[in-house]
């Protein structure tokens, strides 16, 4: 089996309000599939991540840099040839656009091998688990969003069966984020799970401040606290709080995590499939934190394609444990695959049996929100 061609598809939503949080504003929701196909009639998807920059770019990137490494090569060797295309990217990859980039043609590699086996990715890996709790990821700020609203929104999640739930931090004073929090905590109650993400908006100090004052609201987890760069900042904080640090989906690879897991500077390992490397690169990255023993519970805010990448991620590794599932609306991730990812009513969603990522896309959804270049 040979590859034969490279495709990239750009799609775009247009939201109806903005939402923000603590560091950007988006009006739209875009991603970036990637179609690999075989001269055996057998094609894979991937996606990779297109946040905070032109949409084209990474497309281009791919198209002419990284599809030249894969045309006329076995696709069933997806380490070998994410190995490949790394050290031959060294000198102006290693982060950033090019890791994600490679990201999505790792997991369409990953997908022919399925389907090629006949068998769904995640047995084909492992097969540690075949369901997994998740939890709803929302409370975005939005100018017709306050307490009373971000309160029964985050209540309306846990109606839906959801067990835990996430809300934006840090885009706000101190006191004013507080008192969301305490809103939400009350709409929920005390017995759900209740994460918080900042998105790298504090100092470590400030950081400090604000975990000290969460401290009597049961927060499951505290996300990207401080930028992902400052490792030292974020053991210091790690070591002064009882709530877990989790991070950090702004990190892109096995030796970054290496160094924020090192250091004590995380409690819950956060890469993603489609902007940390792939599935190859995850799987590894949740080894390292399987063997501090820490769990790794990946980012996943985008299309389908990336939900059920990071799904099949969890339930092939042993120290997967939760799926984040934005509940915010994207209709390429409700509309993008035959049979869309649902929760059971009791916070569990089962795996796609189907071989590779085991998803059919729809046509006329591609063909909707498709950007033309």
């Amino acid at each position: 089996m040979k590859i034969t061609r490279v495709e990239t598809i750009l799609l775009s939503y247009p939201m109806g309000e903005e939402m923000r949080d603590s560091r950007l504003a988006f009006s739209r929701r875009s991603s970036l599939l990637i179609k690999v196909e075989t001269d055996a009639g057998i094609h894979g998807w991937g996606e990779s991540a297109c946040y905070g920059g032109p949409l084209r770019s990474t497309a281009a990137v791919i198209q002419e840099e990284l599809a030249p490494y894969l045309i006329g090569e076995d696709p069933l060797f997806p380490e070998r040839h994410w190995d490949r295309i790394y050290q031959g990217t060294i000198m102006r990859g290693r982060r950033g656009l090019i890791i994600a980039a490679m990201s999505g043609l790792d997991i369409a590699l990953w997908d022919i091998l399925g389907k090629a086996c006949g068998r769904p990715l995640y047995q084909i890996m492992g097969g540690f688990c075949d369901r997994m709790r998740a939890y709803a990821s929302a409370g975005f700020y939005t100018d017709s969003k306050g307490r009373r609203e971000l309160a029964g929104e985050m209540a309306s999640y846990v109606e839906e069966g959801y067990t835990a739930v996430k809300m934006k931090i840090g885009g706000l004073s101190m006191q004013e984020d507080l008192e969301r929090i305490r809103a939400v905590r009350e709409s929920i109650g005390p017995e759900i799970e209740l994460m918080v993400d900042a998105n790298c908006a504090y100092s470590p100090k400030q950081a400090m401040a604000m975990a000290q004052r969460m401290e009597d609201l049961n927060i499951a987890w505290f996300e990207e606290p401080v930028p992902t760069d400052n490792v030292e900042g974020s053991a210091r904080l790690a070591a002064f709080t009882s709530i877990p640090i989790a991070g950090n989906e702004s990190e892109f690879s096995r030796f970054g995590f290496r160094d924020l897991i090192v250091a004590s500077a995380v409690d819950i390992v956060q890469p993603d499939c489609i902007w940390t490397g792939g599935i190859s690169e995850c799987r590894r990255i949740a080894a390292i934190a399987s063997a501090f023993g820490l769990p790794c519970v990946p980012h996943s805010f985008s299309s389908a394609v990336a939900l059920v990448a990071n799904m099949h991620l969890i339930a092939s590794i042993p120290n997967g444990y939760l799926l984040e599932m934005d509940r915010n609306p994207n209709p390429l991730r409700e509309e993008l695959i035959s049979e869309p990812i649902r929760i059971d009513g009791k916070s569990w969603v089962a795996m796609p049996q189907g071989p590779g990522l085991g998803i059919e896309l729809n046509e006329d959804v591609l063909q909707k929100y498709r950007v033309e270049r």
